[in-house]
This record gives structure tokens, sequence and C-alpha cells, in this order.
């Protein structure tokens, strides 16, 4: 089946969606919420979300939580620590997922060195450290 073609309109409402992701993440945010500021139904949202950045408004949430998180596991703040300042709501689920995405436990990624990212400018870092969803 072939898709049609995202208007200009609705590219714009979901990078509203998006930058709400990038600034809020560590808020409650679900996907009636983040198609609200889509001005879409959550359905229509999560389906042109996926179409758009070929991952659902969920796992892209997640990924930019995981993100930040590294961020902090690097910086020395401990994975309970970073867990809560990222809104994750369980520490399990959060670990299981940062697994999932980066490849090893938080404690392990916040244990080792990582002295290759500290050398690099940071604009340089935050684009080669940033977790990607292999699917």
């Amino acid at each position: 089946m072939a898709s049609t073609p995202q208007t200009p309109e609705t590219l714009a409402h979901l990078r509203r969606a998006r930058d709400l992701m990038d600034r809020a993440y560590a808020e409650p945010l679900d996907v009636p919420t983040m198609a609200a500021h889509a001005f879409m139904s959550p359905a229509h949202f999560s389906r042109e979300f996926k179409t758009a950045y070929g991952e659902t408004p969920y796992a892209y949430l997640m990924t930019r939580r995981i993100e930040r998180a590294m961020a902090l596991l690097r910086s020395g703040v401990s994975v309970t620590d970073a867990c809560t300042a990222v809104g994750a709501t369980s520490l399990g689920s959060f670990s299981s997922t940062f697994s999932e995405i980066v490849g090893e436990s938080p404690s392990a990624y916040r244990n080792r060195p990582h002295d290759d990212a500290e050398a690099l400018p940071e604009c340089f870092a935050r684009v080669l450290t940033r977790p990607t969803r292999y699917v």
C-alpha cells in the first residue's frame, strides 16, 4: 500500500510535538498530550509521526530520555538519580530500556571511561554519542 506524502503543515505539526518531547522529556508526557500539540488524534499522530521519523512517539521520547541519562551518567550522577532526572518512573524499566538502546547497563556505562567523548567538542560529541534504535 503506497502512502500519501505528508504535507508541510502536517510535518510542522509533528515538529511541534517533537520539540515538546525534546524540551519536556522529564515531564510525564503521553501520546494524547503530544498529539494535542500536533493538533491530531492520538492514533493519527502516532501513524504520522512514525512515517515522518521512523519510530513511534514513545520510542522517540524514550531515546531522548536515554540520551539525557547518558550525559548525566558520564558526569558521575548515580543511576537512580539519572533515572528520576529524565522522568522515568521505574528503575527496572529504565535500566532495561537503557541496555536495549545503549548495549550495556547504566551502571556499566557510568563506570567505564568516556575519554573519547570528552576529547571532542561538545557539539560533535552530542551528535556522535546520540543513541539510535535499530529495529
